[in-house]
């Protein structure tokens, strides 16, 4: 691999593959993440060999990002794929000392405490050593940095929540019982509630405005709480919240194209029609969906 991504972008090589950056490959890296996701859920919800062939294809797309990112690295003499590799195997034997050294673990909860604390350890080692080269530069830095700190902003705020909830929990720092987290669903959702009538119950279809722009953003920010305390919900009980809402819109989407084919089929105007025959359409083709599952 590393020889096919050096001969892409020799001088006579790709133009294209010439002319990318770190900066310019990473929409495609998380585009072609999105696509190895679609192909191991296509493949969970149907195995077959069609499905492997898919799943190994998309592996392949993202490996050739990291071989390309690479590539860039060794050009300028920072790394290449060995030290990638290098890197890697030492993290995972570090932080795996239930099965390289004499550490024990009998559950995946221990396993990810360990995982935790392992990294808060590398990271006030991280901090330590900038704080010496900044003492060195005659500069102050604090040595404090989050275990939240590593989770990206870049990605999608679901799957954002779930990870700084999962190591915040990792950390000790979670709801005894997960009747904890449907008593703070319930707080959240009448604090949304109240939010919304203190902003006037703004209504974007019937035309009815907020009652102003800081009213909206409280509750704005309650129906975060709510949403975040759902990710929460799901992570207790074994759900992901991200793949549940992409089930949701899945199933929105078939049942609205049967809502489509009969209005059409009947001659009916989704536009014009009242809500109760929108309402029986949708019923419809819920019941239909359910008749076949």
């Amino acid at each position: 691999m590393p020889w096919l991504s050096a001969r892409l972008r020799a001088p006579d090589g790709c133009p294209w593959d010439r002319e990318q950056t770190h900066l310019t490959l990473a929409k495609h890296l998380i585009e072609e993440s999105w696509e190895l996701h679609d192909a191991i859920e296509a493949h969970a919800a149907n195995p077959s060999e069609k499905a492997d062939a898919a799943m190994a294809e998309e592996l392949g797309d993202v490996l050739l990002q990291v071989v390309l990112h690479t590539q860039l690295a060794s050009e300028r003499g920072a790394f290449d794929l060995t030290d990638v590799q290098e890197r890697l195997a030492r993290k995972i034997i570090r932080r795996h000392p239930h099965v390289f050294g004499e550490g024990t673990a009998e559950t995946s909860r221990e396993v990810q405490r360990t995982w935790e604390a392992i990294k808060a350890e590398e990271r006030a080692e991280r901090a330590q050593g900038e704080a010496g080269v900044a003492a060195t530069a005659g500069e102050t830095t604090p040595a404090f940095k989050s275990a939240l700190a590593g989770v990206s902003r870049g990605l999608p705020a679901l799957s954002a929540s779930r990870e700084l909830q999962d190591r915040a929990s990792a950390l000790g720092y979670d709801w005894p019982t997960l009747d904890g987290v449907l008593e703070k669903l319930d707080e959240e959702l009448g604090e949304l509630s109240e939010a919304l009538t203190a902003a006037g119950n703004p209504d974007s279809i019937t035309g009815r405005p907020a009652s102003g722009a800081a009213a909206l953003a409280a509750a704005q920010d309650e129906l975060g709480d709510v949403i975040a305390v759902l990710v929460n919900l799901g992570r207790r009980s074994g759900i992901d919240a991200e793949a549940a809402l992409r089930g949701a819109n899945d199933k929105f989407r078939r049942r609205f194209s049967e809502v489509e084919r009969r209005a059409a089929a009947r001659g009916i105007a989704l536009k014009s029609a009242d809500f109760a025959t929108l309402d029986a359409l949708w019923d419809e083709a819920k019941a239909v969906e359910r008749s076949q599952s």
